[in-house]
């Protein structure tokens, strides 16, 4: 078995022994597993310059990698499931995500919020896998060894994009302050820095003598091989890359493997060997969301589902606000936090069904080579209006033309939470976030997550029952619910003070050469464009499809999820974030509805007031309520979570009545 140690330094209660209802309570254990895998073994050929890993003296490439578990005390109390949270860049989500947790620093205690996933029952593991997360408590990362050659560390050319949110005369040579790849040579004058509008704008060359590789230390400029400096200054919201050549190439898809087989351990290994878990493991699930999530579609992709002795690893998997997007995760020179859109992020297979690419003449399947090896594990795609406004998101269920759908396996499901945006929005109405960063409008403020925690039950009914899962519900071009941008802007473009985007977001295909593994041509050969398209609206352009929430069909704003950056960060009238080379989180946008009549008729907006619409907030939480009933019957929301949405939903009419009160108070 390629786990040769699993240790664990730290071992305590979790949530100073809170009682989980009938579970009990659970404990937390921290510490670092060891791999050694075979290079040559046909389950690990998917992985990028594994050949050129050193080995030791068995043949074995080594490395190692933090984990954490949550599990229950009485390991009989528990439901006798693994859910995985694959890391988003070293920390943990599927707390926040899952059970409503608050965002807590890394090495802060994990709160259990509302308790959900241990009260039913799950052990809930972590086990880094990212290479370049910066080194500090709480995050959890991978050691993962370097390719070399008989020359010795690989060199090769890197791109480092960004986008800045504020005026800066140095940057970073990475993203998120993780470990850069460093310039090789700072006096290098065949190294070039481009600047464009947006990432799709035409690139112009800033002249070689006008930057360098330095930073500032005490006001003066000093050489530096991880940074970039301009004396004359980045500007908020344009777009940079600069590309230079570097040396040291960690074997950055090993991460993959880090997953695989600990996961196997935890089902498969017996006590003596250290496991914590031996002989209680049934099923095993995996979660992940935006960078995880992408994460998730490449370990599909990659068909990394069976370990080396041939056993199936995960049950099911739930990629989450992915979209159509894989990411830098197996391949030379990877930068694994990396959004832009030029990069691996964005190639093609997008859809599970093979496709073959009409401009490029290449055939290939999300699922092909899983597909290959046996029945599918269950797969649920959860995404939002985000990932469509994004330019990926249709890629999973229509054709290359964009001119039909294309139907998943019967394994797999795919829903849009419609209306809904790629983070986590919540009150009060806000147009800055936390750093600093301002959109025209104001942000996003509905909270989706009771439709993960029916989405993870539907799954473990459907693995371990057989009893399907909801059906899949995105838009579609037979139906007429999957149009263009442009079509569903005519709608919310009637809304007084809403602009279109000065660009619309849309994938492109990208030429690497003939292995994106290993890059050859960097940055890549741009070509022509993949289709895209998005939910329709209605009249008041809240969207039509997927799974919609009562705050969407009894609604008191509109809700969409995309927001533009303002004049106050550069670029403006660009999506915030556009896809997005700042490494910003997609924002949606709230629009409130006119207080009341006179407000709509002075506004000369076409969408009924909140007064027209409901006669009392009672009359509101009846609507609410009856809508929310008609998701419970369907599958897509829980009993126990109908009192969230009815809670949710009287703070939501507090906020909007009390902005039409101040609205008569200021007529008055």
């Amino acid at each position: 078995m390629p786990v040769t140690r699993f240790e664990i330094n730290n071992r305590k209660p979790f949530a100073e022994g809170q009682v989980f209802g009938n579970t009990g309570a659970y404990e937390q254990l921290e510490g670092v597993v060891d791999f050694a895998i075979d290079p040559a073994h046909p389950a690990n050929q998917g992985i990028a310059d594994l050949r050129l890993a050193p080995v030791d003296a068995q043949g074995q490439v080594t490395f190692s990698s933090d984990f954490r578990i949550l599990l229950p005390v009485d390991p009989a109390k528990g439901n006798h499931r693994v859910l995985l949270d694959v890391p988003n860049r070293g920390k943990a989500l599927a707390l926040r995500n899952i059970n409503s947790a608050p965002e807590v620093a890394p090495d802060a205690p994990p709160n259990p919020g509302n308790g959900f996933l241990m009260r039913q029952g799950y052990t809930v593991v972590w086990c880094g896998w990212q290479h370049d997360v910066p080194d500090v408590p709480g995050v959890l990362r991978a050691r993962l060894p370097e390719a070399r050659t008989g020359e010795g560390r690989v060199s090769g050319e890197i791109v480092v994009t960004f986008q800045i949110n504020a005026p800066a005369q140095v940057q970073y040579l990475s993203d998120r302050a993780h470990r850069p790849y460093p310039a090789n040579n700072l006096e290098d004058w065949d190294s070039v820095l481009t600047v464009q509008d947006h990432e799709d704008g035409e690139e112009r060359v800033i002249p070689r003598e006008e930057w360098a590789f330095a930073r500032l230390e005490d006001g003066r400029r000093t050489p530096n091989a991880s940074h970039i400096y301009m004396e004359s200054g980045f500007i908020p919201g344009k777009v940079y890359q600069v590309k230079y050549t570097t040396s040291g190439a960690p074997v950055v898809g090993l991460g993959h493997l880090a997953t695989r087989d600990v996961v196997s351990f935890l089902k498969q290994a017996s006590a003596d060997s250290g496991n914590p878990c031996a002989g209680d493991v049934e099923y095993a699930y995996a979660f992940g969301v935006s960078q995880s999530g992408r994460w998730l579609r490449q370990f599909l992709h990659l068909a990394l589902n069976r370990d080396q002795e041939g056993r199936t690893v995960f049950d099911g998997f739930i990629p989450h606000v992915a979209g159509g997007k894989r990411g830098e995760f197996n391949q030379r020179f990877a930068q694994p936090s990396s959004q832009a859109s030029r990069s691996t992020n964005s190639l093609f297979p997008f859809s599970d069904a093979e496709q073959t690419d009409p401009e490029t003449g290449i055939t290939d399947g999300l699922l092909s080579r899983l597909t290959a090896q046996g029945p599918l594990p269950k797969i649920m795609y959860v995404s939002t209006s985000s990932e469509y406004w994004g330019g990926h998101g249709a890629l999973v269920h229509t054709d290359l033309t964009g001119s039909h759908d294309v139907e998943p396996p019967e394994a797999v499901r795919i829903y849009i939470l419609g209306g809904m945006q790629h983070a986590l929005g919540g009150l009060p109405l806000t147009d800055t976030d936390a750093e600093g960063v301002r959109t025209q409008r104001l942000y996003h403020c509905l909270d989706y997550r009771s439709l993960l925690r029916a989405a993870l039950v539907n799954l473990d009914r459907w693995v371990t029952s057989g009893h399907p899962a909801p059906p899949s519900r995105y838009p579609k071009i037979s139906d007429g619910t999957a149009v263009s941008p442009e079509t569903a802007l005519k709608t919310l473009t009637s809304i007084p003070g809403v602009e279109p985007p000065v660009h619309l977001r849309r994938f492109t295909r990208l030429d690497f050469g003939t292995d994106p593994g290993v890059p050859t041509k960097v940055p890549p050969v741009v070509g022509n464009l993949y289709p895209n398209l998005v939910s329709a609206v209605d009249g008041d352009g809240n969207e039509t499809s997927g799974i919609l929430m009562p705050f969407i069909t009894v609604p008191l704003a509109t809700y969409t999820g995309w927001n533009l950056r303002h004049d106050d960060i550069g670029g403006a009238g660009e999506i915030m974030s556009s896809g997005g080379a700042s490494g910003g989180t997609l924002k949606g946008s709230t629009i409130p509805f006119p207080a009341t009549v006179e407000d709509r008729e002075a506004s000369g907006d076409p969408r009924l007031s909140v007064e027209e619409r409901y006669e009392s907030k009672s009359v509101y939480l009846a609507k609410i309520e009856e809508a929310a009933q008609s998701l419970l019957d369907e599958g897509y929301l829980l009993q126990e979570d109908l009192a969230t949405v009815m809670e949710l939903a009287g703070d939501l009419y507090d906020v909007f009545a009390g902005r039409a009160a101040a609205v008569q108070a200021a007529d008055n």
